[in-house]
């Protein structure tokens, strides 16, 4: 575990999200003095984070976008059995706040406010925390004006430059509010439609994503587990086809999942396994997997053995 890299995602990264920390927290655990080659798996993050794999899959697209982290040597987990292995990744530790994320200057004051703001789902604003002098103290001097008498003209409950004062009010008038309008819960308009700007330029999440980005992310998710990376464009507009035509998302990404287990357990090679966009223009999400059978019509081992010299003379007679 490289402290290093600890001490950058816990307190001098950029500010961002509050859900994406756990997840940096966890590459960064796994990275080197500079932030690179980390290459915890995602169920291994999820642990970290007590969230879904899921979730961490998407929390991995944000990052990426974010550019707090990027793709790295993926040569680095080729010890791990293929179709097994995470994706390798590089922290951006170049970015950095100088004072920590925890500082009071006021880019970085500005920045966290504005991203609490962007996940605000109602209630009353909190009044400002800003500090009171000390040396003000109240004028405990002050005194009621006990000369100063009431209008003795005026009606109980209508001050001297009050409108009913002067004329009545319409039967079917409504009577003015005593109090207050409370705060809107929703955030300003441009607020919702456009998203708030961050520190270093990049808008920061809207509350409810478009379909449009929901549909990127879910995609990412899809891409990142897929073992055969081939035709990614084509890919993403069989993928939109398929949800358009009433397949769940995470369906696809299910189906997906157990096809790539699949694959690793009958050690299909890369060549083999048909691209993305063949798979999902094939409908082969819906596919009954077969069970991995040896030549003598056993179920496969679990894990390869040395075979005795009787199984030989019986796989010979076949």
């Amino acid at each position: 575990m490289s402290k290093e890299a600890m001490d950058w995602a816990l307190e001098f990264a950029p500010p961002m999200p509050s859900q994406l920390v756990a997840t940096l927290s966890g590459l960064a655990r796994h990275a080197d003095k500079k932030g690179r080659g980390t290459y915890p798996s995602v169920a291994r993050l999820a642990g970290y984070a007590c969230k879904s794999e899921r979730s961490v899959q998407r929390d991995l697209v944000e990052l990426r976008k974010l550019g707090l982290i990027r793709y790295g040597d993926q040569s680095k987990a080729n010890h791990l059995p293929e179709g097994k292995r995470p994706e390798v990744y590089d922290l951006a530790v170049e970015r950095t706040v100088p004072d920590g994320r925890a500082g009071k200057d006021e880019v970085t004051l500005a920045s966290r406010v504005t991203l609490a703001s962007s996940r605000r789902r109602g209630g009353k604003k909190k009044p400002s925390s800003d500090p009171v002098e000390s040396g003000l103290t109240g004028d405990v001097d002050v005194r009621g004006d006990v000369d100063v008498t009431g209008d003795a003209d005026v009606a109980d409950g209508v001050t001297s430059t009050s409108q009913e004062g002067r004329r009545p009010r319409h039967p079917n008038q409504l009577p003015e509010p005593t109090d207050e309008p409370k705060d809107s819960c929703l955030p300003p308009a441009d607020e919702c439609e456009t998203g708030t700007q961050s520190l270093f330029g990049s808008p920061a999440p809207s509350a409810q994503p478009t379909a449009k980005q929901q549909q990127d992310t879910d995609f990412d998710a899809f891409w990142a587990i897929y073992p055969r990376k081939e035709g990614k464009g084509k890919a993403r507009l069989a993928f939109a086809a398929a949800v358009k035509n009433g397949v769940k998302a995470d369906t696809l990404i299910a189906a997906v999942q157990k096809h790539r287990d699949h694959w690793a357990h009958c050690r299909t090679e890369t060549r083999f396994i048909p691209h993305p966009t063949t798979w999902l223009n094939g409908e082969r999400y819906d596919d009954e997997l077969p069970t991995p059978t040896t030549s003598w019509g056993g179920p496969a081992p679990t894990a390869p053995r040395n075979m005795t010299e009787e199984e030989k003379k019986r796989a010979l007679q076949f």
